[in-house]
């Protein structure tokens, strides 16, 4: 049997099970910051009086870096390799993080544009580290083992909530906390590089002792690797965008328009959810904290059972499924929403499937390109979609406006932006069923 054949017949090994684990705190670890700002904004309204315009820029700031680092990672994971990729979004994002926390007060753009750089730096995270355990694990799992890259990422919405539970109102001590990843570079150095990506630039020797390290054997028991031609993919390499709008533009039209329906559905909520039960709804901002620690377990919960579909009954049809009841929850919370509980409930269903989804969704788009332009694809196609990061928090602060946030919420802003959201989700669950089923398929022949 081939290499990959030989590791998917084997049981996870302890190198595989701590390459997935470093992956799941990195992702924890990144999206604690991204979500942190949510509740940062929620407090700066009061702190520095934000106008619905100021407070939607610098959320959707966060959004537009986001778009830049996936597209950016994503190629350059395809050129140097998905762990050096890794590391350099760390780098970048606790660089931006540190920075915000000497921001002198009511500077709303400067912080804006450090969100930028943060977004970089952790929309390049998922897109580089999903591949990453992909290449490296058996394909009859390989849904469920890569989408735990994104199942617990609302964990970091958890810590964010504990986080602003313990340390009350001081902005700047929360996005402090942020600068914890750093630590994850340590772990980093004791995980070698993708065997597929070392096979792609023709290196055979370093493949081949990857996939020792993963499988735990000698070197010389590993099988004989698939055949590649080298010249081939160097080629492929060297004119990436021309290799994917030319063969795979109906992969990447899907994972597109796919991942900006399904973002737009919940992205609003983990921006502007804490601000609407706040300052919409009346509820105090421990309590908002204390809320969004069920959101994030819902969450959890939606992302596991996405992964874990996606293994039992396919790709497609999980997309779907969840799509289309993420969808319910948003026209629930557009029609119902007399009361701060209702529009919570509705939360809750939102992000257990319409965010839930996400526990697969990337693994599928990664699933939609070769392996030497897997990165570029997903992050490219992901790029794309994350535009929704922008759009949704901007058209939120457009339509709150006013001077001051907490004197200008209207709640029947609510009513316009969740029916928005809701069909956005609608298109996004159809458009998946044109993707191609991969459930059970190696790799090397995608």
């Amino acid at each position: 049997m081939t290499a990959y054949e030989q590791m998917d017949s084997r049981p996870l090994t302890g190198h595989q099970k701590s390459l997935i684990g470093l992956v799941v705190l990195g992702n924890i670890a990144e999206f604690f910051d991204m979500f942190l700002v949510g509740f940062v904004v929620s407090l700066l309204t009061d702190a520095w009086r934000l106008t619905g315009m100021e407070a939607g820029v610098i959320l959707a700031c966060s959004g537009l870096g986001t778009v830049i680092g996936s597209i950016m990672w994503g190629r350059l994971a395809d050129r140097f390799g998905r762990r050096h990729a890794f590391q350099w979004c760390v780098v970048c994002f606790v660089a931006f993080t540190i920075l915000s926390v000497f921001l002198p007060d009511r500077a709303w753009m400067p912080l804006a544009i450090l969100r930028v750089g943060v977004g970089i730096g952790v929309g390049g995270l998922n897109i580089t580290s999903i591949p990453y355990v992909q290449e490296f694990v058996p394909a009859r799992h390989r849904g469920l083992l890569s989408g735990l890259a994104s199942v617990f990422i609302p964990l970091g919405l958890l810590l964010g909530s504990v986080a602003q539970g313990v340390v009350g109102e001081n902005w700047r001590a929360l996005l402090a906390l942020g600068a914890a990843p750093a630590l994850l570079l340590l772990w980093l150095r004791t995980v070698p590089e993708s065997p597929r990506f070392h096979q792609s630039q023709g290196q055979d020797g370093e493949a081949r002792a990857a996939l020792a390290w993963a499988m735990e054997i000698p070197a010389d028991e590993v099988g004989d690797l698939p055949g590649v031609v080298s010249g081939t993919v160097r080629g492929e390499r060297r004119s990436a965008y021309a290799a994917l709008f030319g063969n795979h533009l109906r992969s990447l039209a899907i994972v597109s328009i796919g991942s900006f329906c399904f973002i737009m559905g919940g992205f609003a909520i983990q921006s502007w959810g804490q601000t609407l039960l706040k300052d919409a709804f009346g509820f105090p901002t421990r309590t908002v904290a204390y809320l969004f620690m069920g959101v994030s377990v819902a969450d959890c919960i939606g992302r596991f059972a996405s992964a874990w579909l996606a293994d039992m009954i396919g790709r497609r049809l999980t997309m779907f499924v969840f799509g289309m009841i993420g969808a319910a929850g948003c026209f629930h919370a557009a029609i119902f929403h007399d009361s701060g509980w209702q529009f919570y409930i509705a939360v809750l269903v939102i992000m257990t499937f319409a965010d839930g989804v996400f526990g697969i969704l990337n693994a599928f788009g990664g699933e939609q390109f070769p392996n030497n332009v897997r990165s570029t694809g997903l992050g490219l196609g992901y790029g794309i979609g994350a535009t929704a990061k922008i759009v949704g928090p901007a058209l939120m602060g457009a339509l709150v406006g006013g001077d001051f946030v907490s004197q200008n919420i209207d709640i029947a802003v609510i009513t316009t932006a969740f029916t928005f959201f809701g069909a956005c989700l609608v298109v996004g669950a159809i458009i998946y069923l044109f993707a191609k089923e991969t459930r059970g398929r190696d790799l090397e022949s995608l």
